[in-house]
């Protein structure tokens, strides 16, 4: 027996993003876009009985067919200047047919690109946004940044150009800023200093937008967590899962100490790796650690006192 969920107003337009069964709170959901139904693949409730099918209304089984039959472009991204919803002509030189245009009719599409770029870019806004996007996709690529990243940063830049803030300021400080918010909020462990050091301005202009864009744009960034930062000091030593392992433990009984506010959380994973490497028997010096961590020796070895005073770690001698 298999029932239907009759909800109305709000809750039914929601219907297609349910996560779970309202009967019995199961996950296992089944979309049928045949017949257009969201059932529960545990109680068997039909929770949506007109369920809309987004995929395209044709079938492909090559990638030259799939090409062939897209009737639109790329998705729109953030990380372009005007979002890619214009229209874009070509570099090749070719028609429809893939066969080279003639001397007279490249110089007249020659032309056509020219207004064109000129078209898309009318604005100052524009102009400012085009010329920030090159910057972000040159730091992201050098840092290897992911595109959620990219474009959550693209998406705060926009918020902070739009309130006048880049006024004034420079765009590679702004967007470096805008980087390491971005950085911040996903979670991935990057530090003003690496993302500054692919741009013309120093630490402390970068550091300055930054504060300026928590300031009026409103971004909730979460804490740094200094556990995020084991794993990458880690794999650049080459320590194992069990110094890793053994170095969260230790941050976790110094955030319940209460000794990690206010510290550098570069700092605190480099010491707390240092104290498991020689717990585990994978001893590494201070200064590989500080090298890792882009901090200084002085630094590593004032956490790691804090760190073994404080939790009265006994280490192997």
């Amino acid at each position: 027996m298999s029932a239907t969920v009759d909800l109305k107003g709000k809750d039914k337009r929601r219907l297609d993003f349910v996560e779970r069964c309202p009967e019995c709170n199961s996950p296992n959901l089944v979309r049928n876009y045949e017949k257009g139904e969201l059932v529960c693949g545990d109680c068997g409730l039909v929770i949506f009985e007109r369920l809309m099918d987004r995929g395209p209304d044709w079938r492909a089984f090559t990638r030259e067919e799939t090409w062939r039959k897209k009737r639109v472009g790329p998705p729109t991204t953030l990380m372009i200047h005007d979002k890619g919803l214009s229209t874009i002509i070509d570099w090749r030189g070719r028609d429809a047919q893939g066969r080279k245009l003639k001397v007279k009719r490249r110089l007249e599409v020659f032309r056509w690109r020219r207004w064109q770029i000129r078209s898309r870019i009318h604005g100052s806004l524009d102009r400012n946004l085009a010329q920030a996007m090159n910057e972000l996709e040159r730091i992201g690529s050098q840092l290897e940044l992911p595109r959620n990243i990219m474009e959550e940063a693209s998406l705060i830049y926009r918020k902070a150009a739009e309130m006048g803030l880049v006024r004034g300021r420079s765009i590679i400080s702004v967007m470096a800023a805008s980087i390491y918010a971005a950085c911040r909020i996903k979670n991935l462990p990057r530090t003003l200093d690496e993302i500054s050091v692919f741009t013309r301005s120093s630490v402390k202009d970068v550091a300055r937008c930054y504060r300026l864009i928590l300031k009026e744009v409103k971004v909730k960034v979460p804490l740094v967590d200094a556990e995020s930062y084991i794993s990458r000091i880690a794999s650049s030593l080459n320590l194992s899962g069990a110094v890793q392992g053994r170095a969260a433990e230790i941050l976790k009984e110094a955030r319940k100490a209460r000794i990690t506010s206010g510290k550098d959380p570069s700092g605190l994973a480099a010491a707390s790796l240092y104290i498991a490497s020689i717990i585990e028997g994978e001893r590494r010096t201070q200064k590989q650690l500080a090298s890792a961590a882009g901090v200084t020796e002085v630094t590593v070895r004032n956490r790691y006192k804090d760190l073994v005073l404080k939790l009265e770690i006994e280490l192997p001698t």
